[in-house]
């Protein structure tokens, strides 16, 4: 009358486990997903949801369990550090976003001015809120939170179970993709830098030319006033280059997964 449930053993328990860990590293590790803004309870929630629909598909590929427990513990470890390695890659790119909007909001004049960001949970420039929520909005319009999903699932082809070690090429590796920060920075931020600085040296012959006149206060409305405006017509060249930055992310997930598997 009733149809009989396969339970699962302790193995496939603990294959599930290593699947959730992997999982869970990487949307911790996602921006959108990972910062404070989202509950707790629905991170959980999102992340065993993920795992009871990636588990089924990725089961044939893992191998057999080590015995002790030990193993197991840092066999749990090194999956989380895969989901992670794999999430800061965009991490970069929304910290080079943060950064950009430092870079503007201090040229500016909103230095003293700062707000609560949700996603980083600190306090940080407001221009770089405003910088911060249009690259979730591009990275979301593009569908890169699918490119990660994706790429999760097809790691256990490439990566094996605790594939996960640091060596030499992982750490050059690193270094390059973080150093990547400061020039996507500048590059988001060069249109209103140029600005800025052809206005600063304008008002300085003007200071020097006028010694009468209050260059200093007439100095913040012209920043504020022109900076907003090179934002807005410089949209599209923000949006382009950002979006050139997130389709690069195919070739660093695959650039890391030959390292990793290799």
């Amino acid at each position: 009358m009733f149809p009989q449930f396969h339970f699962p053993d302790v193995s496939e328990f603990a294959l599930f486990s290593l699947v959730l860990g992997r999982m869970a590293g990487l949307f911790s590790a996602i921006p959108l997903f990972g910062g404070k803004m989202v509950p707790a309870r629905v991170k959980v929630a999102t992340v065993f949801a993920m795992t009871l629909v990636f588990f089924p598909l990725v089961r044939a590929r893992l191998p057999q369990l080590p015995a002790d427990s030990i193993s197991l513990g840092l066999l749990s470890v090194r999956e989380a550090l895969i989901g992670l390695s794999l999430g800061l890659l965009s991490q970069v790119i929304f910290s080079a976003v943060e950064f950009c909007g430092q870079i503007i909001g201090l040229q500016m004049g909103f230095s003293a001015a700062s707000q609560f960001d949700p996603a980083m949970g600190t306090q940080v420039s407001i221009m770089s809120v405003m910088q911060n929520l249009l690259a979730v909005l591009l990275f979301m319009t593009l569908g890169m939170h699918h490119v990660f999903i994706r790429a999760i699932v097809e790691s256990y082809a490439v990566v094996p179970l605790g594939a996960w070690h640091m060596s030499g090429e992982l750490l050059q590796f690193v270094i390059a993709t973080t150093t990547g920060v400061f020039i996507l920075a500048i590059k988001l931020a060069a249109p209103v830098m140029a600005s800025l600085l052809a206005a600063t040296v304008a008002l300085g012959v003007m200071a020097r030319s006028f010694p009468q006149m209050n260059i200093f206060m007439i100095s913040f409305p012209v920043n504020i006033s022109l900076g907003f405006t090179v934002l807005g017509v410089t949209l599209l060249v923000f949006f382009r280059t950002l979006g050139h930055a997130f389709d690069a992310l195919g070739q660093q997930i695959n650039a890391l997964f030959r390292i990793l598997g290799g």
